[in-house]
């Protein structure tokens, strides 16, 4: 059962589950906006750079959506342009709203107190579902994004290669930094089930690389009931195998796999087409490829 949240908002794991199942694939696109890679055509429409960054971001996920019931705004690539990207940012996240994609941002929050609470708040104004969280100051870094009735998606075990330098360091009891941080994760999840679609998976995700899959049976132990958010697939190198080595056992369709693969660069610069007219097309195609992909995964 979820705790109380004081925003009367239903369980982000219910959505989550409900958007899944309906698109037919666990995945998420991220928007990673870069000025100097958005297609010629959108630069030359829009000269200043919030407004470019703005008219690429609202296209990309009227490409994908239908297509991904989730879009992950990585809140640095809007945040740099001050004021102005983080309206455009607000702008974004309530397209995509308006459009029936979940909106996860990605701010890798990581305090505690009135500061974790004011950035609650900040998520929820910005029309966020979820966003990601740094738990290694402990559960009070996590729960007050619950409260305000977001899910969170701690991270665990990232897809970055000096991610071991911390979370591959073995504990005097054996686990690694990494699996001990899982099971902060599993304890403070069970508290914050789904409680119609979601039953028995945990608003509370993890953050869980491809490219770390080697931990992902260790990890899925210890976080049965997790959502993983698993970034590195494809450009960055994970694979199918190791996404199926993420999938909760006993699945049965996409909705409660456990895992929400995300993919960012391979999606939103997807190469041939991105840079004329038909770019919006070449997106889509590219968030097909990666729905069916991911598809097929979870069937095989």
């Amino acid at each position: 059962m979820c705790s109380e949240t004081s925003a009367g908002r239903r369980p982000f794991i219910d959505l989550l589950v409900e958007r899944v199942e309906r698109a037919g694939s666990p995945i998420c696109v991220g928007l990673d906006p870069v000025l100097e890679k958005l297609p010629d055509r959108v630069r030359a429409e829009h000269w200043e750079p919030p407004a470019a960054i703005e008219a690429f971001s609202t296209g990309v996920i009227d490409a994908v959506a239908g297509i991904a019931p989730v879009v992950k705004l990585q809140s640095a690539c809007f945040e740099r342009y001050g004021a102005a990207g983080v309206r455009v940012l607000e702008h974004v996240a309530a397209h995509a709203r308006k459009r029936g994609v979940l909106v996860l941002l990605d701010a890798k929050r990581g305090d505690i107190g009135i500061s974790a609470e004011h950035y609650a708040q900040a998520a929820v104004g910005l029309h966020a579902d979820a966003l990601t969280v740094s738990g290694y100051m402990g559960p009070s870094t996590i729960e007050p994004y619950l409260k305000a009735g977001l899910g969170a998606f701690v991270l665990v075990r990232t897809s970055n290669p000096d991610s071991d330098v911390v979370q591959g360091v073995e504990l005097r009891d054996g686990r690694s930094v990494a699996g001990m941080m899982g099971e902060v994760v599993a304890t403070l999840g069970g508290s914050w089930r789904g409680i119609g679609a979601g039953r028995g998976l945990s608003s509370v995700g993890a953050v869980v690389g491809a490219t770390k899959a080697s931990d992902g049976r260790m990890l899925r132990e210890r976080m049965p009931d997790q959502v993983f958010l698993v970034p590195g697939y494809g450009a960055q190198g994970g694979t199918a195998d190791d996404v199926r080595a993420l999938v909760r056992p006993g699945a049965n369709g996409p909705g409660n796999s456990g895992v929400l693969v995300s993919a960012s660069r391979s999606v939103i610069y997807p190469g041939a087409g991105a840079s004329d007219d038909g770019w919006p097309a070449a997106v889509q195609a590219a968030a097909s490829r990666l729905a069916s992909e991911i598809a097929a995964v979870l069937r095989g």
